[in-house]
């Protein structure tokens, strides 16, 4: 059995600084003048990890480097490099990857990044040969990646085992980042690609939001502006559902950011996980945060800047999850998930929850850490 493995190294390096992705090189240059590493390796070990009882068994092809060839070998796998070692991996070692790949009739794609990689495999594959992602960007709504980089291995693992034999037409979306930046979005649906697929191992498409649900929304601001105490920070989550908050306290929002508001006033907008930690740092704070309609994340997708270390400081005691109820029906009973990317972190939401769903009701809902 042949598995090709691609990893995208920069992929998801923009969240925990506030920058909502790393396409193009300026952005990928100001993230890391932030203080951002790379963490898609990591998040591709974990996946390749589980594939570990086949070591014998399957072939890997990679690419050189951080794209494949360090994760596997550090692993203990034996691999055929494909391609030249590069200093900067972009879209384009991606999309020749993929390419060869394919030529070599691979039996499964496994890679890792966000919707601009599995945007590039897409313009590469198209529908040609089955695949499967490890989520490591920052915006991810296509439905083509497992709900944890463990859940992509087990995925694979069951695939290559013969034992999943499922596959499903999945959605590759991509969103423009330039206007993303600006509390604009703007998703395109690409294409399909052949995912094997397990409800419980693969996420779903992100939904989107019914407008009539807005007043339902309004109602569930004014209950966490009434609820509001003096002397606490208050860090309000990105997502159409929490700006009625901020429009209630007749503050600027960030939609697709994170701001930090105090006695009803703002304190910073717009901030990277340093920012929050700083802030903070020895003071009580809340984290108002939503559910992702239609993939049920409260953290992990589009706000990695809430990072394990931002929860830990906060306390779990201390997070706040709001959702109307037609969010949490459009998950068809599957848990909320929380993947930080720190399993500690993760662990410490394997519990039910009480989520705000209008001014005077809650309900209690079960949360699971990937």
């Amino acid at each position: 059995m042949k598995l090709g493995f691609i990893v995208n190294p920069i992929a998801g390096m923009g969240g925990k600084v506030g920058l909502k992705g790393t396409d193009g090189k300026e952005v990928l240059e100001k993230a890391r003048q932030l203080g951002a590493y790379p963490e898609a390796p990591e998040k591709a070990k974990k996946a390749l990890k589980i594939l570990i009882s086949l070591i014998d068994q399957i072939e890997i092809i990679t690419c050189p480097g951080s794209m494949g060839e360090d994760e596997a070998t550090q692993l203990g796998f034996k691999s055929i490099i494909i391609g030249d070692r590069k200093t900067n991996v972009g879209p384009e070692d991606t999309e020749e990857a993929a390419s060869k790949m394919l030529e070599m009739g691979v039996d499964l794609l496994l890679f890792a990044g966000g919707d601009g990689t599995a945007r590039n495999i897409y313009n590469v594959i198209g529908d040609k040969l089955p695949a499967i992602g490890i989520p490591a960007g920052v915006k991810i709504h296509s439905a083509v990646y497992a709900n944890h980089p463990r859940s992509a291995g087990e995925v694979a693992l069951k695939y290559l085992k013969g034992e999943l034999k499922t596959i499903r037409e999945a959605e590759v979306m991509d969103i423009d980042e330039e206007a993303y930046r600006e509390g604009q979005v703007t998703a395109k649906l690409y294409g399909y690609m052949k995912v094997p697929y397990e409800r419980q191992l693969v996420q779903s498409l992100k939904a989107g939001r019914p407008e009539q649900e807005e007043s339902a929304r309004k109602s569930i601001a004014d209950r966490i502006v009434s609820e509001m105490e003096p002397d606490i920070f208050y860090i309000i989550g990105s997502g159409t559902s929490t700006r009625p908050i901020m429009e209630k306290l007749g503050l600027p929002n960030t939609l697709l950011g994170i701001d930090i508001v105090k006695n009803k006033k703002l304190v910073a907008s717009d901030v990277g996980e340093k920012d929050i930690l700083k802030i903070i740092n020895g003071k009580k704070a809340k984290i108002i945060v939503t559910v992702i309609g239609g993939q049920g994340y409260i953290f992990g997708r589009g706000n990695q800047q809430l990072s394990g270390n931002v929860i830990k400081m906060v306390g779990k005691d201390n997070i706040r999850i709001i959702a109307t109820k037609n969010k949490i029906i459009s998950l068809g009973g599957q848990p909320i998930l929380v993947d930080t990317g720190d399993d500690e972190v993760n662990k410490m939401f394997n519990r039910y929850m009480r989520i705000l769903t209008s001014y005077n009701e809650e309900i209690i809902y079960k949360v699971k850490g990937l």
